[in-house]
């Protein structure tokens, strides 16, 4: 396994702190295997990265977010394993983007959190994905992501 954080720093990324469910869910369950963790949001600066991809924020805006997303779920991984030594693979990841009637680029906004993944995890960081379109999000988030991940 990669070092997680070594990675990051080589990037120019820094871990945010796990972040506090927000209504009746815990962050992280671990069942047979897999880690399923919920959905994250964009954080960036401390704040809610907020819109709509095809409508006030464009493709570049929405791979920030994803990209933000998945330093959102990696931190829940941290938190709950104590490090990455237990990380067998990224399973999956399921995105949600924020979207306009019409914007058909959520695949492409995805690709900032799955690329993030590779680069911090090496081939156990390809996964599986799902891409989907919603009308809206908690707290007029661009993106939510959520993941499950194989565990040691």
């Amino acid at each position: 396994m990669t070092d997680v954080h070594a990675r990051l720093a080589e990037l120019g990324l820094e871990l945010p702190e796990a972040a506090a469910p927000v209504a009746a869910y815990v962050p992280t369950v671990t069942a047979g295997g897999l880690m399923h963790v919920s959905g994250q949001l964009p954080f960036k600066d401390g704040v809610v990265m907020t819109g709509r991809l095809g409508e006030d924020r464009d493709l570049a805006y929405g791979q920030e977010a994803a990209e933000r997303c998945g330093l959102m779920v990696v931190a829940q991984i941290e938190k709950a394993l104590g490090g990455f030594d237990r990380v067998e693979r990224i399973v999956k990841l399921g995105v949600f983007v924020n979207s306009a009637p019409g914007f058909t680029e959520q695949p492409q906004v995805a690709n900032g959190a799955s690329e993030l993944m590779e680069k911090l995890f090496g081939e156990a960081g390809r996964h599986a994905r799902a891409a989907v379109g919603v009308a809206v999000l908690p707290r007029g988030a661009a993106v939510e992501i959520d993941a499950i991940i194989a565990v040691k």
